[in-house]
């Protein structure tokens, strides 16, 4: 997280000219929710504008959500830098103190700094209040949230150019939670049924996480965060899909993992299994629904010619979708020393421990970016996920 930004925007990168990849018009990036693991999507973010990877549509959940909402308002050659500014703000807190790797010994320090974002807020994103819930007016947003969101709203608008996110090239997608209803909502900039006109309120409400933060008023309506619903915008993206894509889908939160020992492990893994929201289980049903497209095409094309223009035959024939997408998953994966407690641990050094395993998953998938083209260039679907140490497993329609 250097503290500089780019010094010529036209400066060509070197990493361009061996970009593995055969890129689609559409490249996503899928941000989950996830607090301060949210430094992990970041360096996902540079290493893969550094392999000349040009993202066309974010959307994101969350912290995911202003992840997105800073890529999508900012031109190319600013977007690291405002993104490097965000967590800078955020992990200013606690300043970078380089520590022993012992595990026990991080394991302190990491408990010690998620428990002063729990007294002091975290600079430039929430801050708690001067008096408790219970002594606040009933229905005031100091009666049902334990911190003030307004620091989020400045930081926003240091960091981002609303016209642009709006206007700009780049599809933003965020998500939240209507708190009467219960119904989840979608703000998006190029959206089926029209336009939305994102601003701040929009990113705050996708991040509003109860009852921490307070919900978002929205033309009338009360928002929460998405992630109580769907801790990402993955489905959102396939249902809205145009043409060819290829998908970096980033989850914070893995779905699988070991069986807990402890009772902090208890609440670690729990909400692992809460905000992972089945990522895999999405995906594997999306490429099931593609084999099953490919099978009635099949069926409809041995046809003979007298029923091939059958109303019905052209009604069936016009709902299969023949684009292709291949989803790349990137998902991070704890340290030894971190506790259910992580996704409020803004420190400086956690931070910067977080881009760089941001960094380093872009660069394990790269390794195996042929498999990735091959299906790209032969217009294939399937999935692929590193699964363990230099081995890439892909699962295709």
């Amino acid at each position: 997280m250097a503290d500089s930004e780019p010094q010529n925007p036209t400066r060509p990168n070197r990493a361009r000219a061996t970009m593995p990849l055969p890129l689609p018009r559409q490249v996503a990036l899928l941000l989950q929710g996830g607090g301060a693991l949210g430094s992990f999507q970041a360096g996902v973010f540079e290493r893969l504008d550094e392999l000349g990877i040009d993202v066309t549509w974010v959307a994101g959940i969350s912290i995911g959500a202003v992840n997105a909402a800073i890529i999508a308002g900012n031109p190319p050659h600013r977007r690291l830098g405002r993104l490097k500014k965000f967590w800078r703000t955020v992990s200013g807190g606690m300043p970078n103190i380089l520590l022993p790797e012992i595990n026990q010994v991080r394991e302190i320090m990491h408990l010690a700094a998620a428990g002063t974002v729990a007294t002091f807020g975290v600079p430039g994103m929430f801050r708690p209040r001067l008096w408790p819930a219970l002594l606040m007016p009933a229905g005031t947003s100091g009666a049902i949230s334990f911190y003030d969101s307004a620091p989020l709203l400045d930081t926003l608008n240091a960091c981002v150019d609303w016209d642009l996110l709006n206007d700009g090239p780049v599809r933003l997608s965020v998500g939240a939670v209507d708190v009467e209803s219960g119904n989840f909502a979608y703000w998006d900039t190029r959206g089926p049924g029209g336009n939305t006109r994102i601003d701040a309120r929009h990113i705050m409400a996708s991040g509003a996480l109860p009852p921490g933060l307070p919900p978002v008023e929205i033309d009338g309506r009360w928002y929460w965060d998405g992630g109580i619903v769907s801790n990402t915008p993955l489905a959102h993206v396939l249902d809205h899909q145009a043409e060819d894509m290829l998908i970096f889908q980033v989850d914070l939160f893995p779905a699988e993992g070991p069986m807990p020992r402890q009772m902090t492990d208890v609440y670690s893994r729990a909400k692992d299994i809460q905000y992972s929201s089945r990522t895999r289980q999405v995906t594997d049903q999306y490429l099931r629904l593609r084999r099953e497209h490919k099978a009635i095409e099949r069926l409809l094309d041995k046809l003979p010619p007298e029923f091939r223009d059958d109303p019905d035959a052209r009604r069936l024939r016009g709902m299969l979708d023949r684009s292709s997408v291949n989803i790349v998953h990137l998902i991070y994966r704890s340290r030894a020393w971190e506790s259910g407690a992580r996704d409020f641990e803004f420190s400086r050094s956690t931070a910067l421990d977080h881009w760089a395993q941001g960094r380093d998953a872009v660069e394990e998938v790269m390794h195996k970016g042929d498999l990735i083209a091959r299906n790209i260039l032969n217009g294939k679907s399937a999935t692929f996920d590193i699964d363990a140490p230099d081995h890439m497993k892909e699962k295709e329609a």
